[in-house]
């Protein structure tokens, strides 16, 4: 068994710029990586979503396609909702942080 490591940064004069040594927990990275995948697939479902609502306003669909869309993006969510469950995640995880550029969601 491997001896449990932590994320250890140091932060230089500006306070923002790490500059010190970075020691890995493999339990945080798996979290972290879980917590960046879940982002991609949410940022994903919304923009299908969203593009799934233009189609509806358009007029292109027929009814029976709205109802599975409608059912299909349903669908969807609830999976999502599951699989944040199972990660210990909730939305406001997902939303992450741009810096100078806002929140992703």
């Amino acid at each position: 068994m491997q001896p449990k490591q932590e994320l250890v940064t140091t932060t230089g004069s500006e306070g923002h710029r790490p500059t010190g040594k970075v020691a890995l927990d493999p339990e945080k990275a798996e979290e972290g990586l879980a917590q960046l995948v879940m982002t991609v697939i949410e940022l994903l479902r919304q923009l299908v979503e969203r593009q799934a609502m233009r189609r509806v306003e358009g007029g292109t669909l027929t009814d029976e396609e709205e109802e599975q869309l409608g059912v299909a993006l349903m669908n969807l969510e609830e999976k999502m909702e599951e699989l944040k469950e199972v990660f210990g995640l909730d939305d406001d995880d997902l939303n992450i942080d741009l810096g100078p550029l806002g929140n992703l969601l």
